[in-house]
């Protein structure tokens, strides 16, 4: 069965505390590539580096499944600085 949007989503507020998960999948609708923006309170006081092995770990069943994928990750105060209209 193909990764959806959804399983990135719910595998990501389960295992780390997600508050917000914006998953595009870039490959036209095959669940081949997906580009994702994570924010959690997880997040604080760690490196980029240690933000993205959060996620990669949070993942792996589904990266495994996937040709591409990439992240950007924020802590909520970045998310919320990057988001004022």
């Amino acid at each position: 069965m193909p990764v959806t949007e959804a399983d990135f989503v719910s595998t990501l507020k389960d295992k780390i505390g997600a508050t917000h998960v914006d998953v595009s999948d870039t490959s036209g609708g095959c669940g081949q590539s997906f580009e994702l923006v994570v924010v959690a309170a997880a997040f604080e006081g760690k490196t980029v580096l240690q933000r993205h092995r959060l996620v990669n770990d949070a993942c792996k069943d589904l990266v495994s499944q996937v040709h591409a994928f990439s992240q950007k990750c924020l802590t909520p105060a970045q998310f919320e600085a990057t988001h004022k209209a």
